[in-house]
This record gives C-alpha cells, sequence and structure tokens, in this order.
C-alpha cells in the first residue's frame, strides 16, 4: 500500500489531473523500492529518489539537503532520531508520509516519540488499516489543531 502511495504521488494520476511531485523515499532495509545497484526494482514513481541501506533520521535529512523532495516517505518510524528528523522536515516545509506499528491511538500513545508528535499536531492525519482485510481502512482520524480531540473522518 505505501509503496503504491508514493508510486501515485511521484507519477501523478491522470483522472484528477494531478501531475506529480517529488518523493523522497528513505527505505531503511531495502522493503519498498528493493533497490539493485542503484536501481529499484519495484515501481516508485517516476519523480521519486530512493535511499537505502540507510537510518531512517539520516537518510531524511540527507534527502531535504541534497533531493529538495515535496514530500518524504519513511517505514516504521518511532525513534527519538527518526522524529527530530520528521520536525525538521516540516520545518522546512515539506510534507510526510510515515507508517508506525500500533493497532490504536493507545498503543501510539505507548511510544513517548510518536505520541509527542500526535500532541503536537506534526501529523494531519493517522489512517488505522484492518488487521483482517488486507489493504482495507479500518478508520481515518484527523487531528484538529484547535484542540486535542480525535475526530473520526
Amino acid at each position: 500500500m505505501l509503496r503504491d502511495l508514493v508510486r501515485k504521488i511521484s507519477t501523478g494520476m491522470e483522472q484528477i489531473r494531478f501531475n506529480g511531485i517529488t518523493v523522497g523515499l528513505v527505505d531503511e532495509r531495502g522493503e519498498i523500492a528493493a533497490m539493485y545497484k542503484g536501481i529499484p526494482q519495484n515501481e516508485v514513481g517516476t519523480r521519486t529518489d530512493v535511499l537505502d541501506n540507510i537510518p531512517k533520521a539520516i537518510g531524511m535529512q540527507m534527502m531535504i539537503r541534497s533531493m529538495a523532495p515535496n514530500v518524504i516517505v519513511a517505514d516504521e518510524i518511532g525513534s527519538k532520531e527518526d522524529v527530530e528528523a520528521i520536525r525538521y522536515a516540516v520545518c522546512c516545509g515539506i510534507k510526510g508520509i510515515f507508517t508506525v506499528h500500533g493497532k490504536s491511538i493507545e498503543d501510539l500513545n505507548l511510544n513517548p516519540y510518536i505520541s509527542n508528535l500526535i500532541q503536537t499536531h506534526i501529523f494531519e492525519r493517522l489512517i488505522f488499516l484492518d488487521e483482517k482485510v488486507k489493504g482495507e481502512v479500518k478508520k481515518v482520524y484527523l487531528l484538529s489543531s484547535m484542540n486535542e480531540e480525535y475526530i473520526l473522518a
């Protein structure tokens, strides 16, 4: 699902007249792009730059400094360094798509770094996938910047 999002954001979608934008994919373990000799083996889009086999936090900072992405994508965030890199990206005006393990907001709040991102409204939305049906969205929460309530959309 994440790879498809990257591909569509990068390549664009004619049906909604979206031409695509530059995506910086930090693929720490090579699970998304499956790079081989510097070439993605999976289709990640025409405007996607990929950094693989590098810690996410370092990769995000490198992307910001040298590749000027409109969007940064990273899988399985959770460390203090990841959160600092995300804050840096936001301060630079870059949007992000990040995945994190958790079945509920309560699960996410168990990680103090992720909890802090939620409480400070760095994220606009939290999307929870259905554990039983692959690729099915279970819940979408819009995070209100006016208060700390979660609103089911």
